[in-house]
């Protein structure tokens, strides 16, 4: 502590930072760049094996562009006219669309590819007809609109997330220089960080994932500005004993150092049993997340102290804390709120169990699981154009599943030919035994009724020849449903008892722990449940299939967090001035902390929305609302009220269950193991 705060130790540190953040930004790298889409099935998967062996197949390096044509009545003349000028245009049997499929070359550079997009779409759409209109879509133009989707939207989601942080810190500390100190940490630990994951990624030679990056940079930014909020708080609390800022400042890390670095532990040990999910991009995004929130630790702990002290006292203006001022903590809103809940602990419980059950009943009914043409947020031509196909071509807009077959051909075309939903089966490419069989399925593509003719052709392939593999995009996504849903029976109980077991070590008690986590669990069902009412009205027919692990994921490590600062605080008092009044005392002194950070935490997941895919904007309001709910139901009133409720009963079996060891010593001021001031916007 005396290295980060003394008076050229501190300048020294600072230094140091720089030189280091300045080489990881050298010295990273060039990683695989990633297509932005959503994940893929694991490599056990039969969509994958069967994409395996297709690509041993002969390959021209050429694929089509479906050019469609429509209007709101029936085509005229002129309109198959212009449509002629690409190819040879088939009429829908409503006769008010035509399509023209366009063959291109696609084993070519992106940008080559997207100059040929470009290029149809710009010959498509010359000299029209009034009241025509033409949408270029297929595999090649998905391919390129998803990677223009990308195109700057992590700088977007940096500028948007920087803003959001800069101004909550603005509103929270009301000084016009404070905020700029944090904000400047966490910014250089998040640009460190997106060096170190491009400097993983070549070393491991796996692509970056955008939408891991995305989500990486939000907890960069919400739980490294969490961090620096709640040790500025304590420091300040300090300054107020302290007239030397460099002992304050050490008495601070002392203080509120260990419960940040559980918290950052905490997250840091859910996040990797990701580890043990088999879809990559779930696996992606725990090994980028952690490596993230440990970059904001050492960023909060080791850089934010020696850069606090070297700016002085006087950053704090206009509210400069002197040694001897008040501290309003104790006789404060959240003092006041204290005494609310503690008079009336059982209806406190009722009335917030009831508000948490309510809201999660938005989850009766809920669909897990969009298709390719609902997962981006944003317009593209190619999804419009597939949604128009579906309408006037229904089967066209859906790519053929691929059977692909060692053995004789024959049974297995016969079997799939059989399968009710499967509209036709023809053969495809064949070379050194292996021979592709290409089945069109009558249902829409995404939709339930398409996994399940998948799944039936696969049972009546499998049934002749059970060498044979069945992929396809509609393949894929039956694999990926069914990783997602193994993951999420898998992951989850994983992520409880890690939470547990951090928070059994660190409170050295099971009933509080274990009333913890339940009252996390039930906040984030009444998130998912709130969130998929809010999605309903939005015109968002499901839960992406990612949302309820990650969701999962990060409400429980990030809501346990909140409760640590809380209930650590609670079970120091908790000597000196027994159960109850402990958790009046903890409320009152962690209230407004807290409740600014998981504002703050909140409002930056829920920029998320700034990226393309649907499911980073359903994993920010979820998470938001979650947050939002532990804040300031949870760990305002729930919490408090239970442990209440239950007096010296709740630290069982430690020490402290002991009737006489709860209140029964000499009343002592007690120093915080958290951060535990007060904060200017809380007074």
């Amino acid at each position: 502590m005396k290295v980060l705060t003394g008076r050229v130790s501190a300048w020294i540190v600072l230094l140091v930072a720089v030189l280091l953040a300045g080489g990881v930004n050298v010295l990273g790298g060039q990683a695989p760049e990633g297509s932005g889409a959503t994940g893929l099935p694991p490599a056990s998967a039969e969509s994958v094996r069967a994409a395996g062996l297709a690509d041993a197949l002969p390959d021209d390096g050429r694929g089509t562009l479906l050019v469609v044509y429509s209007r709101e009545g029936a085509l005229t003349p002129q309109d198959l006219q212009a449509a002629a000028t690409l190819g040879t245009p088939v009429p829908s049997q409503d006769a008010r669309a035509a399509l023209v499929p366009v063959t291109v070359d696609v084993d070519v550079p992106r940008d080559d590819l997207a100059a040929t997009v470009a290029d149809v779409r710009e010959r498509a759409r010359a000299d029209l007809p009034e009241g025509l209109t033409v949408e270029v879509t297929g595999g090649p133009a998905f391919s390129v609109d998803i990677a223009d989707s990308f195109s700057g939207a992590n700088t977007r989601l940096l500028l948007v997330t920087a803003s959001v942080v800069a101004l909550l810190l603005i509103v929270t500390y009301r000084s016009p220089v404070l905020w700029l100190v944090p904000l400047a940490v966490v910014g250089v630990a998040d640009q460190v960080t997106t060096r170190l994951l491009e400097a993983v990624g070549r070393l491991t030679d796996t692509p970056v994932d955008p939408s891991a990056t995305g989500i990486t940079s939000v907890l960069v930014f919400g739980a490294g500005t969490d961090y620096a909020l709640l040790l500025i708080a304590r420091y300040r609390e300090e300054l107020r004993r302290e007239p030397d800022r460099r002992l304050a400042m050490r008495a601070a890390l002392k203080g509120a150092g260990p419960a940040v670095a559980a918290s950052a532990t905490t997250v840091v040990l859910a996040l990797l049993t990701l580890q043990a999910a088999v879809l990559p991009n779930d696996r992606t995004i725990g090994r980028d997340a952690a490596i993230g929130i440990v970059v904001a630790l050492v960023a909060g702990l080791f850089v934010l102290p020696s850069a606090l002290v070297v700016c002085g006292r006087r950053l704090f203006w206009p509210f400069v804390p002197t040694v001897g001022s008040p501290d309003t903590t104790r006789t404060g809103v959240w003092a006041r709120i204290g005494g609310v809940v503690l008079a009336r602990p059982g209806r406190v419980v009722v009335g917030s169990v009831l508000l948490l059950a309510v809201l999660g009943t938005g989850l009766l009914g809920a669909r897990l699981g969009l298709s390719q043409t609902e997962q981006f947020r944003v317009s593209a031509e190619s999804v419009e154009g597939s949604r128009t196909l579906s309408e006037h071509f229904p089967g066209t807009a859906a790519e053929p599943a691929q059977i692909l077959v060692t053995g004789d051909p024959e049974p297995v075309l016969a079997a799939a030919g059989g399968v009710e939903g499967v509209g036709s089966v023809r053969p495809g490419r064949s070379a050194g035994g292996t021979t592709e069989l290409l089945a069109t399925l009558e249902a829409t593509p995404g939709s339930a009724a398409s996994r399940e003719t998948v799944q039936a052709l696969r049972e009546a392939v499998h049934a002749v020849d059970d060498q044979a593999l069945v992929g396809g995009t509609e393949a894929q996504a039956l694999d990926t449903r069914a990783a997602t849903v193994r993951d999420l029976l898998v992951v989850a109980p994983l992520v409880v008892v890690v939470v547990l077991v951090v928070l059994v070590v660190l409170l050295r008690s099971l009933l509080a722990p274990v009333l913890l986590v339940a009252t996390v669990l039930a906040t984030y069902l009444a998130a998912l449940g709130a969130a998929d009412v809010l999605f309903g009205l939005a015109g968002i027919p499901a839960l992406d299939n990612q949302v309820p692990l990650l969701s999962l994921l990060f409400l429980v490590a990030l809501g346990v967090d909140y409760n640590i600062f809380l209930v650590t605080r609670i079970r120091e008092e908790t000597p000196a001035r027994g159960t109850r009044e402990a958790t009046r005392v903890g409320l009152a002194v962690t209230g407004g902390v807290i409740t600014s950070a998981g504002i703050l935490l909140a409002a930056v997941f829920a920029v998320l929305g700034v990226l393309p895919l649907i499911v980073l904007t359903q994993i920010g309001v979820v998470v938001g609302i979650g947050v939002l709910l532990d804040t300031l139901l949870v760990r305002t009133l729930l919490v408090p009220a239970l442990f209440a409720l239950l007096g010296h009963r709740v630290w069982w079996p430690s020490r402290l269950d002991a009737p006489g060891a709860a209140g029964g010593g000499r009343h002592r001021q007690t120093r915080l193991t958290a951060s535990t001031s007060d904060v200017p916007s809380a007074r």
